[in-house]
């Protein structure tokens, strides 16, 4: 091996930040869902129709395979990645299509514990968050040829697809005020400020996609906000659960 493959190869070595902000993923699922899923699930004291675990094991997937992904493109795998691909948009539909009929059973859960018309409330965002999440896949396959898009595109859908599990650490920190703000927001969303902060710095610009991609989901989290629970709110998450 001559001396410039090997400083390839020590460099290639090193983990890409696309494996980092996977692992990171990972790890916000483990934990998020450590205390409301994973650990009843496990002493068997978690009870919940069975679409529940679907969707838990559509999203996991999701996790899953992007970690796997991004480390086979970091070891040059290429191959072995598209075909994984395919499954990819399996899984992605799984998880956009499961994600709503949670949300519908949460709001026919909360109706039947006499919550009443806020009980639609939560409905919207959960819709908004499948059909944006299932937006940037499927960008992120039609962008397949082009590497710098399709792998920020793949980012920015694992991110949206991370929300629930940041929001559950309010479950940890009872006493921080406004869990939606601090949790499912700020958060959240940092992993996108930060993914900004990485890409000037490594490519001396930030990538359009990642920059108006992830602009644009923190504008549309900011509003789901701020809108939660408002008159409009409740009558779009009304007609929602009754049309879909």
């Amino acid at each position: 091996m001559s001396q410039t493959d090997f400083l390839i190869n020590k460099k290639r070595s090193a983990p890409s930040f696309f494996i980092f902000i996977a692992i990171i993923g990972l790890l916000a699922v483990l934990i998020g869902f450590g205390k409301t899923f994973i650990v009843p699930t496990a002493k068997g004291t978690f009870s919940a129709p069975l679409i529940i675990h679907i969707h838990g094991a559509f999203a996991f997937s999701w996790i899953l395979l992007f970690l796997l992904q991004t480390t086979l493109i970091h070891y040059r795998k290429y191959s072995l990645h598209k075909t994984l691909g395919m499954l990819g948009v399996f899984v992605a539909a799984g998880v956009m299509v499961t994600m709503i009929l949670v949300g519908k059973y949460v709001v026919g859960r909360d109706l039947s514990h006499g919550l009443g018309d806020f009980s639609y409330s939560s409905l919207t965002g959960n819709i908004t968050s499948a059909i944006m999440f299932f937006l940037f896949v499927l960008f992120g396959i039609l962008k397949r040829k082009n590497a710098a898009s399709h792998k920020r595109l793949m980012l920015l859908a694992t991110i949206v697809v991370l929300w629930p599990a940041w929001f559950r650490f309010r479950h940890y920190f009872p006493s921080v005020p406004r869990p939606d703000i601090w949790f499912a927001l700020v958060l959240a969303d940092s992993l996108i400020i930060f993914s900004w902060i990485w890409d000037k710095f490594r490519n001396g610009t930030i990538h359009p996609v990642l920059k108006y991609g992830g602009l644009f989901i923190i504008l549309e989290q900011t509003f789901e906000v701020i809108a939660f629970d408002s008159p409009t709110w409740r009558s779009v998450a009304k007609w929602s659960y009754y049309t879909f």
